[in-house]
């Protein structure tokens, strides 16, 4: 198996988490193979290459941080042919957060496709992210224009490897300005990972009746939108967040990522914008650090092989 680290996996055992009370496995992404199937499950066999997410909430046992865990078949998806393991292990939550953020527009599509966003732009923070980079892929690949803002050059280089039309620096006074320019009608949704930092902006470039998708609150400004400046447009702010979301929308979100798989439109790696940091499970600490530093890129974890 390999397991993918998460930031909601760190922050879960942290002093400001859940406040663990019984022994727990982390992580909640990973991909394998079918070892065993229960009973009365049907749709898989052993053998099968799979991908799973949210493979520990509430099961504190059944984290993917371990050579074998069990997980209720709800959680576990096929694994295309085409996709290696650490394919599988990276696209879980911060995909299907991406997903969920791209389809909760009052008038725009249930699950992404080819054309599915056509005619629409998108605005990702934060673009050299798990979550922006999964979120550039698969509007590009539903058929929309793409900007992403960064915070410099380096990562401007991963959120234009990972498929953005456009790359602007949100530290720039003139952010909201280009980002006028390059959508002059405004942009249809916001996939945003600092509310708070980029409220006022997101405002500003916001179309009517614009979507502003919020999946994380980063940055230390707490999040205080212009409430006329908001009713003015008509905004919707939609809040993101996997552990309630539903099973029955994570599984159209899971066929959403396979399909946008086997079209080769979604991947990980430097040359997808996303660079892979590979730990050992002897090594989970670090892993966990390495996220919690905010290491750029995806940080994944393989059992050491067996002598």
């Amino acid at each position: 198996m390999v397991s993918g680290v998460n930031p909601t996996d760190w922050k879960s055992r942290s002093a400001s988490g859940h406040n663990l009370t019984e022994p727990t496995v982390p992580n909640h992404d990973g991909a394998g193979v079918v070892d065993d199937v229960g009973p009365g499950v049907t749709g898989f066999d052993v053998g099968d290459r799979v991908w799973v997410t949210l493979a520990g909430d509430g099961r504190p046992a059944g984290g993917t941080a371990q050579e074998f865990t069990v997980v209720p078949a709800e959680r576990v998806f096929p694994l295309p042919e085409s996709a290696s393991y650490e394919v599988g292990a990276s696209v879980g939550i911060p995909a299907a957060t991406a997903h969920r953020a791209l389809t909760v527009a009052e008038d725009g599509p249930s699950q992404l496709g080819p054309s599915a966003l056509v005619g629409k732009t998108v605005l990702v923070a934060g673009g050299a992210g798990a979550v922006g980079n999964a979120a550039i892929q698969l509007a590009r690949w539903a058929g929309a224009t793409v900007t992403a803002t960064v915070s410099g050059d380096g990562k401007a280089a991963l959120a234009t490897a990972a498929g953005a039309h456009h790359v602007v620096n949100y530290r720039e006074p003139s952010a909201a300005e280009v980002i006028r320019r390059l959508a002059p009608e405004g942009v249809d949704i916001v996939v945003e990972v600092a509310a708070g930092v980029n409220a006022e902006l997101d405002l500003a470039v916001l179309r009517p009746r614009g979507t502003i998708s919020i999946y994380a609150a980063e940055g230390d400004t707490p999040f205080a939108p212009d409430i006329w400046g908001a009713m003015r447009g008509n905004a919707r702010y939609q809040f993101v967040l996997l552990y309630t979301v539903g099973w029955d929308r994570i599984a159209i979100a899971a066929s959403a990522i396979n399909h946008a798989i086997r079209d080769g439109a979604l991947s990980v790696g430097e040359q997808a914008g996303l660079p892979i940091h590979r730990f050992t499970l002897e090594e989970t600490a670090a892993a966990h650090a390495a996220v919690e530093k905010r290491t750029v890129g995806k940080v994944l974890i393989t059992p050491s092989p067996r002598n």
